[in-house]
């Protein structure tokens, strides 16, 4: 071997095992410089490939095609509501234990129904309206993975959330962020109440300064596409979607826009360009708070809540929801974009999943010959039943979320016994045609339920939220006030199996089709960052993601 050979040769070896040693001997944790968490509102996991073909590269695909898909996650509780989907994500966690029941639920020492982040001990923070600015975390019971990565890092890591939704904002970002902002309908700017601060930021003034609302409703809404290339919904004018602002018909172009957000700002979130403002505001955040800027990970939560308020209103066969993902699409590229130039590519860490699925319309479903139908379940009905059985017609205080509260205080008072009514207002209730189940929170464990059906009622009952009795409603059924457009909150597959892509740092290629649950994201970015799971973890981290 000549010399110049064997120096390369030395060189070589010695410069690999330098490098092994600097790996095994580095003095750091290895860490993302961020972690970015997208929750779409009411994303079924079908809408990743019915749109497929009219994706882009660089969005939705760029996620399948370069990271991680787990294919069959599941909600592991009921009701699949937006504020328990959130929570569940980042808490890792049901509601039974961190405490999020429902976006509202009956508070038996109130005597009255509450918001989930409602909370009159605080005042709003860049608006005068006390309904839209008095939010905060305080009825989470758990730890998010935000509050755990506050905790890691001795509060340095930065954690900020974003969302039209307040409850979006809020939950995810957990107990002590350094900011959440949400929309506020009353004045169409970006707000946050006094939990978090005193003063908005002034880039945040700078950003609520410049109108984007106004700018995006200008020209209206339109199809991207051309409309006959909507081949996956259903024709443009149906029945069965609902009515946007001032219009006479569901159907394209929304020419009035600009003028119906002059008299109501909240217009903007049943349109995709409610997406379209919140990441223009997260890209502000991201600079605004220097987020990824430091060799200490930070936590940007996002929500896209236009999806689901153009699916309430149109239902998921229609074109505006078509549109409003193949727009999603081409804002997720250029976001991820913004991040690749901000953060670098490699740096950062995303996850994308939704807090929900949907139904389809009923009367799209019977169009179709599928099982489908409205049902009423109200206690102005079973009250009076129950006048003529028990005497009395305040035995019970509501019915909300599938689920009725029994008024144990006039129960008690009228001397009857607890159990006998409650069997009573079973019976009745099973005599619905559209109820399949119906049963005892306290014993629906032995009750004659399949799974995962028994597992997910347990899982969502709070013992001192939730209600009484669980109804389930036979598939397809939705509450009669939903005569168009769709609604989300039972145990089946439309409304339980949602997507989960992660990308970049520390996610492995790949995709399974095991089965999976909501509450396994927190536990997985809990391992990739090497952290605590958050208090009430329920879930296990999905190691092929990490590539173990």
């Amino acid at each position: 071997m000549s010399k110049s050979k064997i120096w390369i040769f030395i060189i070589l070896f010695c410069s690999g095992w330098m490098g092994a040693q600097s790996k095994t001997n580095t003095s750091e944790v290895p860490h993302p410089k961020l972690v970015v968490g997208i929750v779409v509102d009411q994303m079924r996991w079908d809408y990743l490939y019915r749109y497929y073909d009219k994706y882009g590269n660089d969005g939705f695909k760029r996620m399948l095609n370069t990271g991680y898909s787990v294919n069959n996650v599941h909600i592991p509780y009921i009701p699949t509501y937006t504020a328990v989907g959130h929570t569940s994500i980042f808490t890792g966690s049901v509601p039974a234990i961190h405490g999020i029941a429902g976006n509202d639920w009956y508070d038996r020492d109130l005597k009255q129904s509450v918001y989930c982040t409602s909370d009159d001990q605080v005042q709003p923070i860049g608006t005068e309206s006390k309904k839209d600015g008095q939010h905060s975390p305080h009825r989470l019971l758990a730890t998010t993975i935000t509050d755990q990565l506050r905790l890691a890092t001795n509060f340095q890591g930065k954690v900020v959330g974003v969302s039209l939704k307040d409850r979006a904002s809020i939950l995810p970002a957990g107990h002590n962020p350094n900011a959440a902002f949400w929309f506020d309908d009353s004045t169409g700017n970006f707000i946050t109440s006094s939990y978090y601060m005193q003063n908005l930021p002034q880039w945040l003034k700078d950003f609520n300064a410049k109108k984007y609302p106004e700018q995006l409703l200008k020209e209206g809404w339109n199809t991207l596409l051309p409309i006959e290339e909507y081949t996956e919904s259903s024709p443009d004018d149906v029945k069965w979607e609902g009515l946007l602002g001032s219009v006479e018909k569901p159907v394209f172009p929304y020419k009035n826009l600009s003028q119906d957000y002059k008299k109501s700002h909240g217009i903007i979130r049943a349109t995709p360009f409610g997406n379209t403002l919140t990441l223009k505001l997260a890209e502000a955040a991201l600079s605004g708070y220097q987020l990824g800027e430091d060799n200490i990970t930070d936590f940007l939560t996002i929500n896209m809540a236009s999806t689901d308020y153009v699916g309430h209103m149109f239902g998921p066969n229609s074109i505006e929801v078509e549109d409003t993902y193949i727009r999603l699409d081409r804002e997720l590229a250029s976001f991820f974009k913004y991040l690749d130039g901000k953060i670098g590519k490699g740096n950062y860490t995303v996850f994308l999943s939704a807090d929900h699925g949907g139904a389809h319309s009923i009367e799209f479903m019977k169009e179709h010959q599928m099982p489908a139908d409205f049902y009423q379940l109200s206690s102005r009905s079973l009250n009076p039943i129950l006048q003529n059985k028990f005497g009395s017609g305040q035995l019970i205080s509501t019915i909300m979320n599938n689920q009725v509260y029994l008024n144990r205080e006039e129960i008690e008072k009228n001397n009857l016994d607890f159990n006998e009514v409650e069997k009573f207002v079973i019976s009745e209730i099973s005599k619905n045609p559209a109820v399949i189940f119906v049963e005892s929170m306290k014993k629906v464990g032995s009750a004659s339920i399949p799974e995962p059906i028994k597992t997910r009622i347990i899982n969502g009952y709070n013992w001192n939220r939730s209600g009484d009795i669980q109804v389930i409603m036979k598939d397809g059924y939705l509450s009669s006030s939903n005569k168009t457009g769709t609604t989300h909150g039972a145990w089946n597959s439309y409304d339980s199996h949602i997507p989960l892509l992660f990308m970049g740092w520390g996610i492995e290629k790949g995709e399974t089709n095991k089965a999976y649950s909501m509450t396994d994201i927190a536990p997985t970015l809990a391992a990739l960052l090497k952290i605590q799971f958050p208090s009430g973890t329920v879930g296990v981290p999905i190691t092929e993601v990490l590539g173990e």
